[in-house]
């Protein structure tokens, strides 16, 4: 539950950033996860007046408005056939379609949810943010940073042939994940991110531009071990996030050279 001294509908970009200045301000996106804690808000900051809520596709990208629903994500012709499905195979366990109808693309990202299948799927594709102060910057620096004042406007993607797979392991179909993952090749490299290990999602690229056999493979695991940290929590342990994480990778990888696809 959450409380709002005082609220506004913010009619410009600047005006929000005004307000997100101020000490207790927050800025609205579907508010689902926030229904979950306890906070009292002092100034609220709604952006539904500003058209944010469009997919535009242009020549070299996909730009998403901050307050696209997961659902619009989810069933856009587009984002479909240009990422082979990708987007269905990401977003089918986040509750059901009602939640998704609500919870928008910004807040998933701007919040940087440890859960978050949404950032992980972002990370392992061309993504960048646009910041209304920070300019535009790729999704993977904006992702390590810690939260702050700016306005997250809008995620642009840009269509860089690749072929992405998505995987995650789950107690029940629409469960927070245990572990998240996406793979995908990208010319002469190879990209896999993990979330949820139960920290945030985080990428590491590896230059190779064919398909890794036993020895590759190998070291690359080596490196994942050094590269991610995995923890225990209610969900899972430390040591079973280990051993799943190469299972989903082996299987990621295996979808992506079959051309993109994913394990429902």
């Amino acid at each position: 539950m959450f409380t709002i001294n005082h609220y506004v509908m913010a009619q410009s970009l600047q005006e929000a950033y005004a307000e997100n200045q101020n000490k207790g301000s927050a800025v609205l996106g579907g508010t689902l996860w926030m229904k979950l804690g306890n906070r009292a808000i002092e100034t609220a900051i709604d952006l539904s007046a500003l058209n944010l809520n469009q997919i535009e596709e242009t020549e070299d990208s996909f730009r998403i408005g901050c307050m696209t629903t997961l659902r619009d994500l989810e069933t856009h012709p587009g984002l479909d056939q240009f990422f082979n499905g990708f987007f269905k195979s990401v977003l089918e366990h986040i509750v059901g379609v009602q939640f998704r109808n609500g919870a928008t693309v910004g807040g998933s990202v701007y919040s940087r949810f440890a859960f978050s299948d949404v950032l992980t799927a972002f990370l392992a594709l061309d993504t960048h943010v646009e910041l209304y102060q920070g300019g535009i910057l790729p999704l993977s620096d904006y992702a390590s940073r810690s939260p702050d004042k700016d306005i997250l406007v809008r995620i642009i993607i840009k269509k860089t042939p690749c072929s992405p797979a998505y995987l995650s392991q789950r107690m029940s179909a629409t469960d927070f994940p245990i572990l998240t993952c996406a793979v995908s090749k990208m010319d002469d490299r190879w990209n896999i991110v993990l979330g949820s290990r139960p920290a945030k999602a985080k990428l590491v690229s590896f230059p190779f531009s064919g398909i890794p056999d036993h020895e590759v493979l190998e070291r690359w695991f080596h490196e994942i071990d050094s590269s991610f940290e995995f923890g225990t929590n209610a969900r899972g342990s430390k040591e079973y996030r280990e051993k799943i994480a190469k299972v989903l990778i082996r299987r990621g990888m295996e979808a992506v050279t079959a051309g993109g696809s994913h394990e429902r």
